[in-house]
């Protein structure tokens, strides 16, 4: 019998939600969680509160890769927030085997970018340029293969 281990973080892929697959250095903020409501009721013969789910919540998305020359994609999108193309969408990401096949398949619905950072610009640097998106969205699924 084969020896299982824990999965490996460094191997995924992102599809970008317009069919194209881009390279990112990092992938942060795959989370959802779900408010908590406290209620009591007046008569209640117990001195606690009754804590019941609410409305789920989903954590901001960042990715995070190196920049190259005359790829603008990041900006384009985000800057279709203020005009009548105002485009959502759905990213995957999946985290790969060694054979390159999907293990865990996290689709990020409705998904908008809100920030562009661009790196910091340092004459006695000599390290890649890193730019960041950050996405907010309306849901997170999660598929198992």
């Amino acid at each position: 019998m084969a020896a299982k281990y824990p999965l490996s973080t460094f191997h995924f892929s992102v599809n970008w939600g317009n069919g194209a697959r881009m390279g990112f250095t990092e992938v942060t903020g795959l989370t959802m969680e779900n408010d908590v409501i406290e209620y009591r009721e007046g008569s209640s013969p117990t001195y606690h509160k009754i804590k019941m789910p609410g409305l789920q919540k989903f954590g901001t998305i960042t990715l995070k890769r190196g920049m190259f020359q005359s790829d603008n994609d990041y900006f384009n999108w985000l800057n279709t927030l203020n005009s009548s193309t105002f485009e959502r969408r759905d990213i995957t990401i999946s985290l790969l085997d060694e054979q390159l096949n999907p293990i865990v398949i996290w689709t990020v619905h409705n998904a908008w970018p809100f920030k562009v950072v661009y790196p910091d610009l340092k004459a006695t640097a000599s390290e890649v340029a890193i730019e960041i998106l950050e996405l907010t969205h309306e849901g997170l699924s999660i598929q198992n293969n």
